[in-house]
This record gives structure tokens, sequence and C-alpha cells, in this order.
């Protein structure tokens, strides 16, 4: 123990360990996100609320049980930096970091009762071999370490590989994602409440295209749930 740390420390030395949010060295007993940034990290608390702005986004677009997202994205933030370190340098371990932030404020809610199972939002076999990891299946992993909620990661494929729903607008993000999905286990989900977990949703259009591929073979309850709400 007393080689590791003096291993870790001498690391830091070279490497230290910055907040991803702020860019401030993290003290010992931190991770990934300073203790001052998790305090002014925007959270939603939509989980403790019905009828809520993520609930009213998917009305008529499927039948959704719940919904909730972490905090709220607002572009140019430095809470943005979340999210691009997630996505695009290589941190999956962030993932299950924000995975059980996430949980210690759903624990003991009504959101979590009756859920079975957690869906990661898949992405294309090519697109996860060049970043190395799916972001939603590390989000999920933290969850579910935390909630004790097995996930299924094998029952919904992504069988079109699309292009960024980067500056697109939300017709064109609806006709990107149409079809893309499928799922290939049906039995395993029949009859079950689902978490259906993504990084990030703008206009729900992915979505809504997993609800469609879920529902259109089996009878299943979904919730959703994403790291961050635009």
């Amino acid at each position: 123990m007393f080689v590791k740390t003096t291993l870790q420390h001498f690391s830091e030395l070279f490497f230290p360990r910055v907040c991803v949010v702020c860019g401030n060295k993290l003290v010992s007993q931190e991770e990934f996100i300073c203790l001052n940034c998790q305090l002014h990290l925007p959270r939603t608390n939509f989980h403790n609320q019905t009828d809520n702005p993520m609930e009213q986004l998917f009305y008529g677009r499927g039948r959704v049980e719940r919904a909730t997202a972490f905090f709220e994205f607002q572009k140019g933030s430095d809470y943005q930096k979340i999210l691009h370190h997630l996505k695009y340098r290589g941190m999956d371990k962030l993932g299950e970091y924000i995975g059980k932030l996430f949980a210690s404020n759903l624990q003991g809610s009504k959101f979590v009762n009756d859920l079975n199972l957690i869906l990661p939002v898949p992405l294309h076999p090519k697109k996860e071999r060049k970043r190395g990891y799916n972001q939603s299946y590390h989000l999920s992993l933290g969850l579910s370490n935390s909630l004790g909620i097995p996930i299924d990661n094998s029952s919904l494929k992504r069988i079109v590989n699309t292009k960024t729903q980067t500056r697109k607008n939300r017709y064109e993000r609806w006709r990107n994602v149409e079809g893309i999905f499928e799922l290939v286990n049906p039995s395993e989900l029949e009859d079950k409440h689902i978490l259906l977990v993504d990084d990030v949703v703008t206009t729900g259009a992915t979505l809504e295209a997993c609800i469609s591929a879920i529902h259109k073979k089996c009878d299943a309850k979904i919730s959703l749930l994403t790291l961050a709400i635009a």
C-alpha cells in the first residue's frame, strides 16, 4: 500500500490529476470532478418531478413511463467538458464515476422502484471500435453497480452506422436515426421495465428510435435516463 501510494504521488508530479470541469488539481479524495464543481453542477432533479420537461419532450412519441437527466447542458458552459471528455478523450471511467454520482441521487426515489434492466443505447460496431468503448454502457455500468439493476448490453443492436447528429435540425435528426436499431432478443425484455440510458438528449430522436424498435417486438415498459439534457 505504501509503495502504491508513493508511486501514485510520484506519477502525479508529471501527470497531475485535474478536474475535467475547471482544470484545477484534484485532492486525494476527489475523482474526475472536484467537490466545488460537483456542488455547482446544474442538476435537474427531474427524477423527483412528474410531468417534467424531459417527459414532456416525449409526449406522443412512444410509450414512456418516466424520464430524467442528471444535469442541464448549455453550449459553451464548463460542464460541457464532461461530455467532451467522456465521448472524445477516451475517459470511459468518467462515465462509470458519473453513473455512480447520479445513482446516489436516484437511490430512495420512486424513479428506480420497479426497474428490471438497464439498456445502454448502443453504438454501431464500427463506431465503437473506433472510439474504443460505448460511453452509454460505462454510464450504465456505474448506475448498475450502485443500484443493483442488471445491464442488458446485447438485446438492442444498432444496425445502421449513421452520421453524427451534430448540426442537424429536429427533422434531419429524426430521419437520420429512423430504423437504425433492432431488438434481437425480445423475449428477454417481455413484460420488463427497462431503463434506457444515453449520454445526452437534444431532440430525443435517438431515444425515440430505440423506443420504436423495442415496442415493435415486445410489450415492455420503458423509462429514460440521460447524463445531460440540452
